[in-house]
C-alpha cells in the first residue's frame, strides 16, 4: 500500500468570496485545461465524480478583451462551480494585463492559469506555448503582467509548463525561479519536452529536480504526466514532493478517476472500477450536460461523439453499435444505443493504459532565429484570437 502522507493543496484567494482567503483542496488534485475537452460539462461531471480543482479550457488574452462569444461562453463556470478558474494563454505582456484586468473588475474568475506547457506546431512556430520559456525576458514579462493585474484584487495566478523545448534547450527552472520571483502561487510541471508531444513517459525526476529548486522560494510545485489511477497521483507526490498532481488525459472518458484520486489520497485500497452499466449512466449524464452547456441537442451529441472511444476502451463492444455512437445524433438516440450495452466488469489493465493524444515526437516548430538569443523581445504575429484550440 502506498503511503498518503501529503498536506492539503492551498490557493489563496482574498477576493472576498472565501473562508479565511484560500481554497483548501484536501485532495491536491488539478483537472489540466484540455482543448475542446474540458469545458463546464465535463467539468461538473468530474466535480461529481471526485473532488479537486477544475479549471476552464484554454481562452487567448486577446479574444478575451474583444468579448468573442465562444470565449465568454468557455469561461463561464458551471453550476456550483467554485473557485472559478480560468487558463489563460497569451504571447504579449499588455494584453495580458488587459485580459486579467477585464476578468477581475467584472468579476468573471477566482484564480488566474498562465499557459506555457502547449507543445502544438501551431502554436509553437510562431512562438507561443512551450516555446515562449525561452525568451526570458518576454516570459517574466507576461508572468508579471497577469500576477501584477490580479493582485489588486487579491486573485492568484499559477503557470503550467513543459522541461523545454527539447534536451538541448530546457527551459523549466530558469522559467520557474522566475515565475516565482513574480509572484506566482504554483507552477505546475509537465515532465515532458515540447518535442515529446506526448510521447514514452514523463519524467518525473525532473519535477523532483523542480521541488528542490523552488524550494527557498516556497512555492509550490505541481506534478503533472501518465497519472492514470489514483495510485499514481500518490506515487507521484511520494516519489517527487510535489505538493498535487495534475490529470491530464487520464481522465479522458474516465471522469471517475477524481474519485479514485479521492479514495487513493484517504489511503483507501478499494477502486473505483465501474461496470459497464455504470459507465453507460456517466455517458448519459455527459450528453445531458453537454446540452445544457451548448443549448444545442445536436452539437452536444458531435461534441460527445469523440468521447465515446475513450469511454469504452477495453470494455467488449460489436464494432457496429461502436460505429453507431460515433455518429449519435440526440439523447434518445444515444439512449437507444446505451440500452443495447451488455454489463461487464470494468477492465483495469486495458482502461487504465495511456489515452488521448499519443503523437509521436517531432522536432519543435519555432520561428526563425528563435533560439539566437533568449533575452530579446521578439514581435509575435500570432493570430491568438481563437479560443479552445
Amino acid at each position: 500500500m502506498l503511503t498518503t502522507n501529503h498536506k492539503p493543496l492551498v490557493l489563496p484567494i482574498a477576493n472576498g468570496q472565501f473562508a479565511n482567503n484560500e481554497v483548501v483542496l484536501t485532495t491536491p488534485v488539478v483537472l489540466a485545461p484540455m482543448a475542446g475537452i474540458t469545458n463546464s460539462a465535463f467539468r461538473t461531471l468530474c466535480r461529481e465524480q471526485g473532488a479537486g480543482l477544475f479549471v476552464s479550457e484554454m481562452v487567448t488574452a486577446r479574444a478575451l478583451i474583444e468579448r468573442h462569444p465562444e470565449t465568454m461562453r468557455l469561461i463561464t463556470p458551471g453550476k456550483g462551480e467554485t473557485p472559478r478558474s480560468v487558463q489563460l494563454y497569451a504571447v504579449d505582456p499588455r494584453v495580458t494585463g488587459m485580459a486579467v484586468k477585464m476578468l477581475m473588475e467584472e468579476n468573471l474568475a477566482d484564480h488566474i492559469d498562465l499557459n506555457f506547457g502547449c507543445p502544438v506546431p501551431k502554436v509553437t512556430r510562431r512562438g507561443g506555448g512551450s516555446a515562449l520559456p525561452y525568451k526570458q525576458t518576454l516570459f517574466s514579462q507576461i508572468v508579471s503582467a497577469a500576477v501584477d493585474a490580479a493582485k489588486p484584487f487579491g486573485v492568484p495566478v499559477t503557470v503550467k509548463m513543459r522541461i523545454g523545448i527539447d534536451p538541448q534547450n530546457e527551459t523549466y527552472l530558469t522559467a520557474a525561479k522566475a515565475a516565482a520571483d513574480a509572484g506566482v502561487a504554483w507552477v505546475a510541471l509537465h515532465g515532458r519536452f515540447a518535442s515529446q508531444m506526448y510521447e514514452g513517459k514523463a519524467d518525473w525526476s525532473a519535477i523532483s529536480r523542480l521541488v528542490e529548486h523552488l524550494a527557498p522560494t516556497g512555492v509550490p510545485v505541481l506534478g503533472n504526466g501518465d497519472i492514470w489511477s489514483g495510485e499514481d497521483g500518490v506515487r507521484m507526490m511520494n516519489e517527487t514532493g510535489c505538493a498535487g498532481v495534475v490529470v491530464g488525459r487520464g481522465c479522458l472518458g474516465r471522469p471517475w478517476l477524481f474519485g479514485d484520486l479521492v479514495a487513493a489520497f484517504n489511503g483507501s485500497e478499494s477502486r473505483i472500477t465501474p461496470t459497464l452499466f455504470e459507465v453507460r449512466d456517466i455517458i448519459y449524464r455527459h450528453g445531458e450536460l453537454l446540452v445544457e452547456f451548448f443549448e444545442s441537442e445536436g452539437r452536444a451529441m458531435r461534441d460527445l461523439r469523440k468521447h465515446m472511444a475513450w469511454y469504452l476502451k477495453g470494455f467488449r463492444v460489436p464494432r457496429e453499435l461502436r460505429s453507431k455512437f460515433g455518429m449519435v445524433s440526440s439523447l434518445g438516440e444515444l439512449e437507444y444505443l446505451l440500452a443495447q450495452l451488455e454489463d461487464q466488469p470494468y477492465p483495469v489493465e486495458v482502461g487504465e493504459s495511456p489515452r488521448g493524444r499519443t503523437s509521436h515526437g517531432r522536432p519543435v516548430h519555432l520561428p526563425e532565429g528563435w533560439l539566437d538569443d533568449p533575452f530579446d523581445i521578439p514581435e509575435i504575429t500570432i493570430d491568438d484570437s481563437v479560443s479552445g484550440g
